[in-house]
This record gives C-alpha cells, sequence and structure tokens, in this order.
C-alpha cells in the first residue's frame, strides 16, 4: 500500500511538470541573489540559473525556457555584471524548461556551451532523444549550433574559475550536476547545482521496463549522497527546499550544514519507489 502522503508528492510532481510546461507559471522573474561569494542566483520562479563570476569572464548554468534569456540578462545587468561576460554556458540537461533558452544566451553572450556528450547531442538537435521518459508530447528548443562535451569528473575553467561535471543521469541520459566552491574571506562553500533526478515521465512509460535507466538513478543517487555540498541549488530550486532556506533570517540561509544534497537523493529515491509501487499495482 503506497503512503498517503508521499503518494500525494509523487503525483504532485508529475502534475506540476505537466501542468507548468504549456503555461508561465515557472517563468516569473525574481529578484537576482547572492548564493555565497562570487555566486548567485539569476533565474527565474521555478527554473534556476547561477551565474559564477570572476574579473577574466563568467560562468552561466542553464538556460530555463525560451522566454528566459531577457530575464535572465536582466538579472546578471541588475547585479552589475554583464551578459557578454559570460565566458562558458553550462547544462544541465536538453529539456526545453532548461535547455531553452541556451541558443538565445549563446548568442547574446558569445559563450561556448559545455554539456555531457548526450545532453549536447540533444541541444544541437534542438529536443530529446526518443528513449527519453519523456519524449512523447515533448516540445522542441532552439538548436544549438556549437556544444563542447565535458567528461563525468571534468572541470571546466574561466580564469581562476573551475566548474567540475557529475553525471547525474535517470531524468535523462545526459543529465549533469555541476560543483564548485566559492569563498567569502576565509571560508569557502561547496556548491552543487543538482539536476533533476525526478522519476517524472510521458503517459504509459514504464520504468520498471527500463532497467538501465533505474541503474542510471542510483549512481545519481550515490553521486550527490557523496558529494561535498554546503549549499544545494536545484535545477528547479523549490525542490532543494531553496526559496523556504531564504525565509531563515540567518546570515548564509543557504549553508544547511551539508545535508541538502543528501536529502534531495533521498526525496527522488523515495520518488522513484512509489512510482515502481505504483507501476507494479502495490
Amino acid at each position: 500500500m503506497i503512503k498517503p502522503l508521499l503518494a500525494a508528492v509523487l503525483c504532485g510532481l508529475a502534475a506540476f511538470a505537466s501542468a507548468n510546461a504549456a503555461d508561465d507559471n515557472w517563468n516569473k522573474p525574481v529578484e537576482p541573489f547572492q548564493i555565497y561569494g562570487n555566486s548567485y542566483y539569476v533565474g527565474v520562479s521555478s527554473l534556476s540559473s547561477v551565474l559564477l563570476t570572476s574579473p577574466q569572464g563568467h560562468i552561466l548554468l542553464d538556460g530555463a525556457y525560451p522566454d528566459s534569456p531577457q530575464r535572465i540578462a536582466a538579472s546578471i545587468s541588475k547585479l552589475g555584471f554583464r551578459i557578454q561576460d559570460v565566458k562558458l554556458i553550462l547544462s544541465s540537461h536538453g529539456h526545453m524548461d532548461h535547455a531553452g533558452g541556451i541558443a538565445e544566451l549563446q548568442r547574446m553572450s558569445g559563450a561556448t556551451v559545455v554539456a555531457s556528450p548526450l545532453t549536447a547531442a540533444d541541444l544541437k538537435r534542438g529536443g530529446m532523444d526518443k528513449d527519453d521518459p519523456q519524449f512523447v508530447g515533448s516540445t522542441p528548443f532552439a538548436k544549438v549550433a556549437k556544444v563542447r562535451t565535458v567528461r563525468d569528473g571534468e572541470a571546466v575553467k574561466v580564469g581562476l574559475l573551475s566548474v567540475t561535471a557529475m553525471y547525474t543521469p535517470g531524468h535523462t541520459s545526459g543529465g549533469t550536476s555541476w560543483t564548485w566552491s566559492s569563498c567569502e574571506q576565509d571560508r569557502c562553500a561547496s556548491i552543487v547545482f543538482a539536476d533533476s533526478i525526478n522519476p517524472v515521465s510521458s503517459d504509459g512509460y514504464k520504468f520498471n521496463a527500463h532497467p538501465q535507466v533505474l541503474k542510471q538513478y542510483e549512481q545519481s543517487f550515490a553521486a550527490l549522497e557523496q558529494a561535498s555540498c554546503d549549499i544545494i541549488i536545484a535545477v528547479h530550486p523549490e525542490f532543494s527546499g531553496t526559496w523556504d532556506k531564504l525565509k531563515n533570517g540567518k546570515p548564509h540561509p543557504l549553508l544547511d550544514g551539508g545535508d541538502g544534497c543528501k536529502a534531495y537523493a533521498r526525496q527522488s529515491r523515495d520518488n522513484l519507489g512509489l512510482r515502481l509501487a505504483k507501476e507494479a499495482g502495490k
């Protein structure tokens, strides 16, 4: 018997994804803010985009919806930086709500786009692969002409900035989280930009019929549980409790004692277990 509360959470995730893909609820402007040190949130209400800054140039993570780039660029400007100084754009995965704005952001900045090989293929085709759990009924997005690929565990750099790719597949086969360190005075914090690891799919898709996808999820859970993670920003910020944490009144509200990534993996593991139980008719 599926526990009612967790079942409601799982159903809510699927409904949240499908309902909001067609409207503007995820794409509302929000005030940009400092995450820690030289890391800043420049995304929209339910789609994260993070700016990592340096005098030699900046790194931007994710591009949200096709009509999000102007909002992202406005947030960057509001913080006193320029979109033209972004040298790298890093992608989490090739779904329209995270990759839809990347081509335009690349045009605006002249930046190099970086992704895992499978996500790079999605970006170049302007849509997800047919094996993606959400492929049926998916929405295409602007193709990205030039994409540099990155290996699992490889660091990409701009000046003294260094961001490391951490493959976290399952939600998509090419899913990638990104990790780095930002410092203030004599203290540094490890930050994880955590990709989606929720078991969301098109109608009719059965995760229990795809054992290779289940193995990918286990890889991702383990990677996030083992990651150095003082601060987590999930690609959907509410899934890592970002907005709630900002209300706690602490000087550095997103520092959570290192449990954020473990909690994120635990939540997603529970959701996958519920999804599999539902598919088995339990």
